[in-house]
Formats: C-alpha cells, structure tokens, sequence
C-alpha cells in the first residue's frame, strides 16, 4: 500500500508575489516540503529534508484566492532516502481578481508536478 498524503489550503492575498495576484513558484515548492515532511514523519517518526528534485513542472498559475489540494506520494524506500511524488490541483477559484466570490471548479487545475527525493535522519531509518 502505497503512503499518501493530501493538504487543503486556502491561498491568502498575502502570498501574491506579482501583479494580477498571480504566485510565484516557491509557494508550491513550499508546499511539497510541508507534505513531504508529513510523509517522513508517518512512515519514519522523523522529518525529512529535501536532498533533490529531480522534475518540477509548471503547468498554470496559481493565484491568490485559490484553493489548493498538494498530494504526495511515497514511491521508493532507500536506507535514508525516500522519492516522492507530488501534484498541486486547484480545486476553487475566485470570479475574478476584484471579488470575494469563488466558486468549486467542475474539474481540479494542476497547476503543479514535481518528484523528489527526501533524506531522513540515521536514527530514524
């Protein structure tokens, strides 16, 4: 069985890095390392750190106002290191950039894939 792990958030006007309340690309980033921390700590009892990416590909903005699903899954187990998947969807949107009314999207965005490999302490291994 594979270890899955799924975060929700709401994207604050706080996170808009350039005009049009578009996101840069660390948020994401950002992101994977939260899941990917959860990830180390239920299959190893410890936190991880990021060692590489080995893809990370922009698919669509993200904006502020969005909500966002990050999913990680675990693929293969070394001794200290683990690779992990990652998918940012988009699963609500604002009307527009001057409103507060958002709405569900029919079909989730990706916005964002990535895989990378995660190092857990000796110990925990």
């Amino acid at each position: 069985m594979t270890l899955t792990v799924v975060h929700r958030q709401y994207i604050a006007d706080s996170h808009a890095h350039y005009g049009g309340g578009v996101l840069s690309g660390g948020f994401a980033m950002e992101c994977f390392s939260d899941v990917a921390t959860e990830i180390c700590v239920r299959h190893d009892s410890a936190e991880g750190m990021f060692a590489a990416y080995e893809s990370v590909q922009f698919k669509a903005p993200l904006y502020a106002g969005d909500i966002i699903e990050i999913e990680g899954a675990l693929g293969r187990v070394g001794s200290r290191s683990r690779d992990i998947d990652f998918e940012l969807r988009v699963i609500a949107r604002r009307r527009s950039r001057d409103s507060d009314r958002a709405e569900l999207l029919p079909q989730p965005i990706v916005a964002v894939t990535a895989s990378g490999t995660v190092v857990v302490p000796a110990l925990a291994a």
